[in-house]
């Protein structure tokens, strides 16, 4: 097993923590805010990340969605890697049916070569978008058949990072660039490794692949509370131990915003509830105002969606909301909790992760300018 790739998967407790604290961005374009904005405020949360202790910051893949900026992670993993010195940087995750592995092992090693020893790859099987959405990405409307050869494309993918197909293999003389091969050149000095694999998944099957490849998992918690337990169970059970783990290793993501006062909180959370229900009703937008969700007027059935996707979010004081992902974690049993705040504004959104390090004792290390 090698030790180097264990602990760039397993992270450090920090403050009075019970697991590592680390960042799932969404980079969520508010009403009257640009895509420009959303990505400036991913700059200073990656950066405020960093100085506060939390363990990683991801990006996910979405697509055809106004009030999401991140269809590209690699491409922002680049600009997020430039700003920052320390924090790991992934994805949560690229969704791989929709790329060629080849692709991605080419972008992913690029950015191994940016921040050495600092890049996960996650990868999840779903499309991250609709339907028609990921047959434009595809090229092709057999969206199940890109589900279903997931395993396949993994060890496909999983080749090109190592660099190791077979002899008499078609892509033997294929490789990854920048990537291993480079070590094995006259003169090549290049590193060989290469960013650990995630499976991400909202149910029981990525989390069973997970277990019997021996991989750490990341279970979306923030959009699917219901599975959560039963698919942690399922990925310990089916764990088998590899070069790459001898343990399960399993963090989740979870929904969670502090602000001073609970009343401001659950003003900022709503604006997360009303984008989606406008996003379950085929209506998906930006990400509204605090003054425009207070004003809308919900529908009963717009209600019980609101309401429910409310319940999975923690919010409050930031002792309250220590308290709720405690409970969380003690729960669940996760590994590490991933944290993503839905809010409108990035104001909102950094102060939330600031009172959540101050509540658990993070370390206060200021921000590189």
């Amino acid at each position: 097993m090698n030790a180097d790739v264990v602990d760039e998967i397993r992270g450090t407790a920090a403050g009075t923590a019970p697991v590592p604290l680390s960042v799932l961005d969404l980079v969520t374009v508010g009403s009257g805010r640009t895509a420009t904005d959303a990505l400036r405020t991913s700059v200073d949360l990656a950066r405020l990340a960093e100085s506060r202790g939390y363990h990683r910051h991801w990006v996910a893949e979405h697509h055809s969605m106004p009030g999401v900026a991140s269809s590209s992670p690699a491409v922002i993993l680049a600009h997020l890697a430039a700003h920052t010195e320390r924090i790991r940087l992934g994805s949560g995750g690229v969704m791989l049916p929709n790329h060629a592995p080849l692709v991605i092992a080419e972008q992913f090693g690029t950015l191994e070569a940016l921040a050495p020893g600092r890049i996960d790859l996650g990868l999840g099987r779903a499309p991250g978008t609709d339907g028609a959405t990921a047959a434009a990405l595809r090229r092709t409307d057999r969206l199940n058949e890109g589900a279903d050869d997931f395993p396949q494309q993994l060890a496909e993918l999983t080749r090109f990072l190592d660099d190791d197909f077979p002899d008499g293999h078609p892509y033997a003389r294929i490789h990854a660039v920048p990537g291993p091969v480079q070590a094995t050149a006259p003169g090549g000095v290049q590193s060989p490794a290469r960013p650990p694999l995630w499976l991400l998944g909202s149910s029981g099957f990525s989390a069973r692949l997970a277990g019997v490849l021996g991989l750490p998992f990341a279970f979306a918690h923030h959009f699917s509370a219901q599975n959560t337990v039963p698919a942690l169970d399922l990925y310990r059970e089916s764990f088998r131990p590899s070069a790459v783990l001898d343990a399960p290793y399993a963090l989740i993501g979870v929904s969670a915003l502090a602000a001073e006062d609970e009343k401001e909180a659950r003003r900022q959370v709503l604006t997360g509830a009303l984008s989606m229900v406008r996003l379950r009703t085929g209506r998906p937008g930006l990400i509204p105002t605090p003054e425009e969700a207070e004003a809308y007027d919900f529908g009963p059935m717009e209600r019980e969606v609101a309401e429910s996707w409310l319940r999975n979010v923690v919010h409050g004081t930031p002792d309250a909301v220590r308290a709720g992902l405690d409970d969380l974690q003690k729960r669940t049993g996760a590994d590490e909790l991933m944290i993503t705040a839905n809010a409108h504004g990035g104001d909102a959104r950094l102060r939330s992760y600031e009172l959540i390090a101050d509540a658990y004792g993070l370390p206060a290390a200021p921000v590189r300018s």
